[in-house]
C-alpha cells in the first residue's frame, strides 16, 4: 500500500463512535476523533459529530453521551468524512481494535467516492505483543496500567483517539528501546504486530 519502505514520522490515530458494530449491519458513525502523532508527540487534532441518518438506541446514548438531538444538528457524514480524509492525508492510520474502526473508515470513504490507500496499525495487537503480561488490553486498562494521560471521557471519539495516541507513542518507545533502533518505521511496527504473542 505504498510508502512502506520509508520512515513514517507522522501517524493519524483515529476513533469512531457509532450506532452499532458494523456498517454491514446498518450501523453508521456518529462521531470521529483524529490526532496526528508526529515525532513522538500529539501535533494536531480533528473532531466532529456526524449525521448518517440512523437513529441511536437509548443504550448508545447512555454509553457515549451522544444523543439523537446532537446527531440531528451535526453535519452530514459525507461532509465530515471529506474533512477527515483531507486531515489524514496519506499518513498511516492507527486505531485501538483497528478491525472495528477500519470498517467505518472504509464505509465513510465509500460514501464520498474514495477508498483507503494506506495501512492501518492496531494498538490492541501491538500492546498484546509489547505488554503481553497484562490481563487485558482494553483502552481503559492500558491507560490505567501505563499511567497514560486521559483528557476526556472514555467513549467520546477525540478523548479515545488521544488516549490511543499516548499508548501508540509509548509503544513506539518500547519497540525502539527493545530492538535498539534509531528510528521506528512503519515496517517495524507492522512486523511487531505480526509476531506471536509472547515472543517480543
Amino acid at each position: 500500500m505504498g510508502q512502506q519502505g520509508f520512515v513514517m514520522a507522522t501517524y493519524a490515530v483515529l476513533d469512531f463512535e457509532t450506532t452499532g458494530m458494523s456498517p454491514g449491519q446498518g450501523a453508521c458513525a456518529t462521531e470521529i476523533g483524529i490526532v496526528l502523532v508526529r515525532d513522538g508527540a500529539i501535533a494536531e487534532r480533528f473532531q466532529s459529530l456526524m449525521n448518517g441518518g440512523v437513529r441511536l438506541s437509548s443504550f448508545i446514548e447512555n454509553y457515549t453521551g451522544i444523543t439523537n438531538a446532537m446527531v440531528r444538528k451535526a453535519p452530514p457524514i459525507q461532509e465530515v468524512m471529506a474533512q477527515a480524509c483531507a486531515f489524514v492525508g496519506h499518513h498511516p492510520l492507527v486505531a485501538h481494535n483497528a478491525s472495528f474502526d477500519t470498517k467505518f473508515w472504509d464505509a465513510g470513504l465509500q460514501a464520498i467516492g474514495q477508498e483507503r490507500r494506506q495501512d492501518f496499525l492496531c494498538s490492541v495487537r501491538l500492546s498484546r505483543r509489547v505488554f503481553s503480561n497484562l490481563t487485558n488490553h482494553r483502552l481503559g486498562t492500558m491507560v490505567q496500567s501505563l499511567n497514560l494521560p486521559m483528557s476526556g471521557n472514555f467513549h467520546r471519539a477525540l478523548a479515545d483517539a488521544e488516549a490511543t495516541a499516548h499508548l501508540f507513542i509509548r509503544l513506539q518507545a518500547e519497540i525502539k528501546a527493545k530492538l535498539k533502533l534509531e528510528e521506528v518505521t512503519l515496517q517495524h511496527m507492522q512486523a511487531v504486530q505480526r509476531l506471536k504473542i509472547g515472543t517480543f
